[in-house]
């Protein structure tokens, strides 16, 4: 059966959901999964199959068919991100603000990645919070801003060879409402705050955060701290790291901004267009500048399921000016203040109107109308599947 499908995933072009199909069962059998986990290589196994379902369609005037099954719709399946991102892009560009943006990115040094793993949430978390408290509390010092930001953040897991790195992705406004509403105050076109600055604070909001989780028992059980000692030597390593946090190239035209987060939100931890091999249970991948990495399968399923986040976990999340609850006066106001001051051509473009189905959608993101036959342009019509269809995979 592996071998089966190895040759046809080499033909047809390799997806997540081949090797999930070739791997999974000795997979799943060699490594205790979490139910998410468990579920989620399920839904990637049977996405756009005739396991979940779907209908025939089929063309009168020249005959052409064509089955449609439908997808799985979790949100770590690569196949199902496309539509959702754009969803979300559209959504979000109603509130970017007219102003340029910066794009600050916060790490969690390597000692604390196994406390990650052992409560992800928890340490989660702690890095949003953290994060966001260290860009509001020095756009809020008189030294700095004295303003309050819009920040967007976007949690990741993953390096581009699928190894396990949490960080935070941040879209900053560069400069903030001023903190008594009547005016925007701007930041250095090239310059938010000083990365050492932000390096410390942050490090000592996470350590913070840390050592009250501590306190509270959240960390019992874990194989690190059964020393009673054990956490405090942690907390005096990292308190003498450096620890990074660097800015990103800054967004001077404010419509570009939710385009290119979106490039970030609904990312998973691997594309299949990344995907280039699985011979003999070796699966091969491009990482960057042109590399590759080539992993025994159940391996690269490891390393996959790693970044599956726990169930119900919010990964993007929005604070200061951006928060919900400032979006009707906060927000509003530094719009206001932003467009009253900003040149016609500096506005940010009106959000646009998003289709109301998902065909309407694609057709105006691929210009491909699957309504209509792709042989003959005329319009389709649909018909269930046959009652014992054969498993397999929608054509492309």
């Amino acid at each position: 059966m592996p071998d089966a499908l190895e040759g046809a995933s080499r033909r047809a072009g390799l997806e997540l959901a081949d090797i999930v199909r070739a791997h999974g069962d000795s997979f799943r059998r060699a490594l205790a999964l979490t139910y998410v986990q468990t579920a989620a290589l399920r839904d990637i196994e049977r996405c756009r199959t005739a396991a979940l379902g779907g209908h025939i369609e089929a063309c009168d005037a020249c005959g052409y068919e064509h089955p449609v099954y439908n997808s799985c719709r979790n949100r770590h399946c690569p196949k199902c991100q496309c539509l959702a991102a754009e969803k979300w892009i559209a959504a979000r560009q109603a509130r970017v603000l007219p102003t340029r943006h910066f794009h600050v990115v916060f790490t969690v040094p390597a000692e604390l990645h196994a406390l990650a793993r052992y409560r992800p949430t928890l340490v989660f978390d702690l890095l949003f919070a953290a994060s966001a408290a260290t860009l509001q509390e020095l756009a809020r010092d008189e030294r700095h801003l004295g303003a309050e930001l819009g920040v967007t953040s976007v949690l990741h897991t993953w390096t581009r060879d699928l190894r396990f790195h949490p960080h935070v992705h941040c879209i900053v406004t560069g400069g903030g409402l001023a903190l008594d509403g009547a005016r925007w105050v701007r930041s250095r076109k090239d310059y938010l705050f000083p990365v050492k600055v932000l390096g410390a604070l942050y490090r000592g909001k996470l350590l913070d955060g840390l050592r009250r989780a501590q306190a509270r028992g959240d960390f019992a059980g874990f194989d690190d701290f059964e020393d009673p000692e054990g956490f405090d030597r942690l907390m005096a390593k990292l308190v003498k790291k450096s620890w990074i946090v660097y800015a990103k190239k800054t967004f001077r035209h404010a419509e570009h901004v939710f385009e290119y987060l979106g490039r970030y939100t609904h990312r998973v931890g691997i594309a299949n267009s990344r995907l280039v091999s699985l011979v003999d249970g070796q699966v091969t991948f491009r990482t960057k500048d042109g590399k590759t990495v080539t992993l025994p399968a159940n391996d690269f399923l490891a390393r996959f399921v790693a970044h599956v986040l726990p169930r119900g976990f919010v990964k993007i999340r929005h604070y200061g000016l951006l928060a919900a609850g400032n979006v009707n006066d906060k927000l509003a106001r530094a719009r206001a203040l932003l467009t009253a001051k900003a040149a016609p051509s500096a506005t940010a473009a009106a959000a646009p109107a998003l289709a109301s189905t998902w065909a309407d959608q694609l057709d105006e993101l691929t210009g491909r109308d699957v309504r209509r036959c792709p042989r003959c342009g005329a319009p389709l019509r649909s018909r269930p599947l046959p009652e014992r269809p054969e498993l397999a995979r929608a054509p492309p």
